[in-house]
């Protein structure tokens, strides 16, 4: 549950602030205080939605890949993202207080924008949930070993409630059977 709440409260952060960047450099696209909701949208979508619309549409364009060029199946595949992170936008405009106008800077600038900015929270994305892990751990009163990953805490708290036994403790006595 913990790695799940990490990742969301991550990405929610992150993704807020990209809505108000979005909406400082667009002035066709109006953000303010409507940001917060549509954060909580926008990380629902790229967490559960975008994946599956994903491999929605790359299934769909595997079945012709074989007739087409090298070139033109990399256009596909650039056409496929754009069409998701558009789905995604299209989302966050619809059920939130996002105000939008314009087609071309409204509609095709901000998933390209969204785009960008989901490539710079993949290159920085482990460091961003290890440290809102640790925020994480402070404020439920956990203690994390020094060294220790927050993304592993989660399987290795469940597994000591089980038998007291930490994983290293457990790989060990493991290896000891074998």
């Amino acid at each position: 549950m913990k790695s799940w709440v990490v990742r969301f409260a991550s990405l929610y952060v992150f993704n807020v602030v990209v809505l108000l960047l979005i909406g400082l450099l667009l002035p066709s696209v109006s953000v303010g205080w409507a940001s917060l909701w549509a954060g909580v949208i926008l990380t629902a979508a790229t967490i559960w939605l975008k994946p599956f619309v994903t491999r929605l549409f790359t299934g769909a364009a595997k079945k012709s890949a074989s007739r087409r060029t090298f070139v033109g199946e990399k256009l596909v595949q650039y056409g496929i993202v754009f069409v998701v992170e558009l789905i995604v936008w299209i989302l966050v405009v619809v059920f939130s207080g996002v105000d939008v106008r314009g087609w071309f800077w409204g509609y095709v600038i901000p998933p390209i924008l969204l785009l960008l900015a989901w490539v710079v929270y993949d290159l920085v994305d482990d460091r961003v949930e290890s440290r809102t892990g640790a925020i994480y751990d402070r404020a439920t009163g956990r203690r994390v070993a020094p060294g220790a990953s927050a993304a592993a805490t989660p399987s290795a708290d469940a597994a000591e409630t089980r038998d007291g036994l930490t994983p290293e403790q457990r790989r060990m006595l493991d290896e000891l059977g074998s």
